[in-house]
């Protein structure tokens, strides 16, 4: 093994569904799972594409009521290729005895590769070689080439090539009761003497989608083979091809395929465009070339090279280098998010376009991926930012309708900003459907409008601020001030009625209502958002911040207001000086943790445990993952303690561990995202902890350690967070006035790091090792940068290096 590729060796239909997921290839507008060209959905494979921001609506009756949700759409199926002999039956590996399998992703290059031996039924034996790619330079094209080698036998090879759209949205259990059938047929067609061409459409949301394949046979450079009528039936057409095999002889197949959709832009019609594509495109050497190259300019931008002792890791599916799993998580970041996503209206789906969890529904998660793109190519991330913003008016609508001002962005988005977060849930441990009340996490605005400030601090891109960011984190201010109310008992402003990150609390015991009060990462959240309004308008031009008011109806009176909220907003205490997750916190039972892992082994799901036990997780104190940590994740001490001291409570340096070691003492670990953000408040106090809990969020999905839950999508906010503790935490990464504040602590383990960022238009090498930290500016135009160290800020500008030796 190196640090660049995932390889499995064997078939193991048990494993296929998460191989397929790890193994998707995508380029930031679509992306494929990793399913073997001849399978078909069944109880061992699922093929799936998805379109970035390819959403449709169906109606299910459930319980007696008809509701409507929303899913990512499962588009056709562009891989399907086999192959039969004499006649025989198509190729399928659960008919053959399997006598070499080797599958390996390679990273670099941003390839499937699939090497097999097998045995038919008839004593033949074929070498089957197949090479898949998702173009990561010309984003509407995939390729796949496969090799057909006959070993001990001659005669007809009938190879069949096809785009399927019979699809349906079916690969999670859990929503099988939900309609999927999302496509109806357009158009199917034959296209030249070596093309086939479908066309579907959405059923809701009408969107047009259009592949057109060409599809070429050769021997060596020869082209060959006989290429028959067209097979077409709705939502499905085939070509067959027959080729008079040779033993010893490899028969070599193109399938080049293009791949466009009606929300394109530059385009006349999609299918035009698609049967345009496959004419122009090259062969598949020529497009494996432009699209190596593409990644490797990528490489270049988000690569980290890192020593590591006690290397290499070794998850259940084989050994892995700890770098190959850091590069194996950044490359599916980068299936989904994309410089592709520039020209996109799209989000971030919690579990990438590599399948159908969460129904392909945008959360919080940007909060964990954003901060590593900022650093690296910030331009993804404002192009994200600005999804969120052309739904700033659905969010409007969805604060007024629930009776405040401002902008209330949903829990779960997807096509056009309405909340889609679902009402109940099931849990396959009782059998019974549970209450889902999510869509009270209200904190999801206070996550926007921080990535909206992280991402100015990173870039000091005014322009965005002033046409987009400032607008958004206002109306969000305005939400915030909407949603506290005062109490005179305490002389302080409360937040009542919501839901904190935990997601294991949404109500108090015996309460009618769901809702819990004065949530602590909320009601801080609310106040660093209206802080930090202020602080907008002060950066503002003049002009511009007169203009932004006068729009949205900002007077001096409501800033005020602002300030006010912001200065006095109630935080809830334990007696000992616990920040109290939320009111009432206190108050509940201690959970016997032992026991229960005892009984049931590693606890996940407790929601899911304790219902079908009769009880709740409301009545205890434990959380799904971090709440009250949140805050230890997103700020430093010193910005908490400024908020602290702002709110008139008091802050010492045993603030933090204290609730730290509480917090984390009492967490199921339960979500994907627990351990980035365990893993960094940890850094710091128990770095040999926090090096362990990361190595464990570097296995979360190649392990599938949440038990099945990695083939219906991988987490992608886990996978970027957890590259974002090497990048940020481990070099101690802070952006203070205007100044890029570096503090390295490398748990002893990681011996070297080097990466790249920018910063304020800087391109930047950093290298470090356990004592000493180089800064490297690369050659640039943009001004010089100041980079503190070791409590010194020092000016570097471009082409200059500097060394510091760590305090």
């Amino acid at each position: 093994m190196n640090g660049w590729s995932l390889v499995y060796e064997g078939f193991d239909p048990a494993q296929e569904r998460l191989r397929e997921a790890l193994c998707t290839l995508g380029n930031g507008y679509f992306a494929t799972r990793g399913a073997a060209p001849e399978s078909t959905a069944d109880g061992t494979h699922y093929p799936g594409t998805y379109i970035a921001g390819g959403y449709d609506r169906l109606p299910s009756v459930i319980g007696g009521r008809t509701l409507e949700h929303e899913d990512l759409v499962n588009a056709p199926n562009w891989l399907p290729l086999t192959f039969r002999v004499s006649g025989g039956p198509w190729f399928s590996l659960a008919d053959v005895e399997v006598l070499s399998y080797r599958q390996e992703l390679d990273l670099r290059r941003g390839v499937l590769v699939r090497d097999l031996r097998a045995r038919d039924a008839a004593g033949r034996t074929t070498r089957v070689r197949s090479v898949r790619l998702v173009h990561m330079a010309t984003p509407h094209l995939a390729a796949l080439e496969t090799s057909i080698t006959p070993e001990d036998w001659s005669g007809p090879l009938e190879i069949r090539a096809a785009l399927d759209g019979r699809v349906v949205n079916d690969l999670v259990a859990r929503y099988r009761h939900l309609a999927g059938e999302h496509l109806v047929p357009v158009e199917t067609a034959a296209v030249g003497s070596d093309g086939i061409f479908l066309k579907v459409r959405t059923r809701q949301s009408e969107i047009v989608i259009a592949q057109a394949a060409r599809v070429r046979v050769f021997e060596g450079d020869r082209r060959v083979g006989e290429t028959r009528p067209a097979h077409e039936e709705p939502r499905h057409v085939a070509r067959d091809t027959v080729v008079p095999a040779t033993a010893g002889t490899t028969v070599r197949i193109e399938k080049i395929v293009a791949l466009y959709t009606s929300r394109d832009r530059a385009i006349s019609e999609c299918g035009l465009e698609a049967r345009t594509a496959i004419a122009r495109a090259g062969t598949f050497a020529e497009l494996l070339h432009a699209h190596g190259l593409a990644w490797h300019h990528l490489w270049r931008t988000f690569d980290m090279e890192l020593e590591v002792e006690a290397d290499p890791v070794t998850p259940r599916d084989g050994s892995l280098a700890t770098a190959a799993l850091v590069r194996l998580h950044i490359f599916h970041l980068l299936q989904t998010v994309s410089p592709h996503t520039r020209d996109l209206d799209a989000g971030v789906p919690a579990r990438g376009l590599h399948g159908e969890a969460y129904r392909g529904h945008v959360f919080w998660d940007e909060v964990f991926v954003f901060p590593f793109l900022n650093l690296r190519m910030p331009e993804i991330t404002r192009a994200l930012l600005l999804y969120r913003y052309r739904r700033l008016e659905e969010a409007r609508v969805a604060a007024r309708a629930a009776g405040y001002r401002g902008a209330m962005f949903p829990w779960q988005s997807g096509s056009n900003g309405r909340e889609e977060t679902d009402t109940q849930f099931f849990n396959p441990r009782s059998g019974r459907w549970m209450a889902d009340h999510s869509h009270l996490q209200r904190h999801v605005g206070a996550a926007i409008a921080y990535n909206v400030w992280q991402y100015y601090e990173v870039t000091g891109d005014l322009e965005f601020l002033v046409d987009y960011g400032a607008e958004m984190l206002l109306d969000m201010a305005r939400f915030w001030a909407s949603a506290a109310t005062y109490d005179p008992r305490h002389e302080r402003y409360e937040i009542r009625g919501v839901m904190g990150p935990d997601e294991y609390h949404d109500r108090y015991p015996g309460a009618d209502q769901p809702g819990l009060n004065n949530n602590a990462y909320t009601n801080l959240m609310a106040v660093w958002v209206l802080a930090r309004a202020r602080e907008v308008l002060e950066v503002l031009p003049a002009t511009v911040c007169r203009r932004v008011c006068d729009r949205l109806a900002i007077t001096d009176e409501e800033l005020a207001e602002w300030d006010t909220i912001s200065r006095r907003m109630r935080l809830v205490f334990h007696a000992d000086g616990v920040l109290s997750q939320f009111e009432g916190y206190e108050s509940l039972a201690e959970f016997d943790w032992e026991a229960y892992r005892r009984r049931y082994g590693h606890l996940y799901r407790l929601d899911f445990i304790l219902e079908a036990e009769g009880d709740s997780t409301i009545h205890y104190k434990l959380s799904k993952q971090p709440d009250v940590l949140m805050l230890f994740y997103l700020f430093s001490a010193d910005e908490l303690r400024s908020l602290f001291e702002r709110l008139g409570y008091p802050f010492d340096e045993q603030t933090i561990p204290r609730n730290i070691n509480y917090y984390y003492a009492r967490s199921a670990h339960d979500s994907s995202l627990s351990r980035v953000a365990d893993s960094w408040v940890l850094a710091r106090a128990d770095r040999p902890a926090s090096w362990d809990v990361f190595m464990e969020g570097l296995v979360t999905d190649v392990a599938d350690i949440q038990g099945g839950t990695t083939p219906e999508g991988i987490h992608l906010g886990a996978m970027a967070g957890s590259v974002d503790v090497l990048q940020r935490c481990y070099t101690g990464i802070e952006l203070r006035g205007d100044v890029l504040w570096l503090d390295p602590r490398l748990p002893a383990p990681l011996r070297r790091l080097r990466l790249f960022v920018r910063y304020r238009g800087q391109s930047l090498v950093l290298e470090l090792e356990a004592d000493a930290l180089q800064v490297s500016a690369m050659h640039c135009v943009a001004p010089a940068i100041r980079v503190g160290v070791n409590g010194q800020v020092h000016e570097i500008a471009e082409s200059e290096s500097r060394r510091f030796v760590l305090k």
